[in-house]
């Protein structure tokens, strides 16, 4: 029996036959993929931080946001609101009149309100009560009722309020009423 297990071991071992490779590509061609992967890579990057970029730069520039404002019921003048916050301001288009339209900005950095109707030839602005701020109804019934009377003040050679010093006032207030005289109501 000894012998046996000793010619058992002694024994060549079976012939292996090496695995069927995968069909290499060219070493030149190899070069070209990972050149090839490694620019999609980074233009992936590059463009990702592009749009990461757009929405921070978005976040600090100007936000207009436009709806439109009607009563619970349906009826009423439709009026625009833009809201900036980068100006801290609200502004509202609003119709006056049949054939009137004014425009009222709520600066909430300023703490001002300001009013200018397209008929009128002049700006009027008040100070916002920061703990009960203004409606617009009763800010624009206050703005016409001013501006009639100014209107009457003209006619009798004078104006009877102060102009506003345009220093303290924002760039929405003064861009709107750039061409005009501001008045403190």
């Amino acid at each position: 029996m000894e012998g046996s297990s000793k010619q058992a071991l002694m024994e060549a071992p079976p012939d292996y036959t090496a695995s069927p490779r995968i069909p290499c590509l060219p070493h030149h061609l190899k070069k070209l993929l990972i050149i090839v992967v490694v620019v999609v890579i980074i233009v992936l990057v590059v463009l990702g931080f592009l749009l990461k970029g757009l929405h921070m730069s978005e976040k600090h520039t100007e936000t207009v946001l436009r709806m439109t404002i009607q009563s619970l019921d349906g009826e009423g003048s439709p009026q625009q609101l833009s809201l900036s916050r980068k100006e801290r301001t609200g502004i509202f288009y609003i119709k006056a009149g049949i054939n009137s339209s004014a425009t009222i900005v709520y600066d909430y950095h300023h703490l001002l309100i300001c009013y200018r109707s397209w008929q009128g030839h002049a700006c009027y602005i008040t100070r916002m009560d920061k703990e009960n701020i203004q409606g617009l109804d009763t800010i624009a019934k206050a703005f016409q009722h001013l501006q009639l009377q100014q209107g009457e003040d003209m006619e009798e050679g004078g104006f009877r309020v102060p102009q506003a010093n345009r220093s303290i006032l924002g760039i929405t207030i003064n861009i709107l009423c750039s061409d005009v005289p501001i008045y403190w109501a």
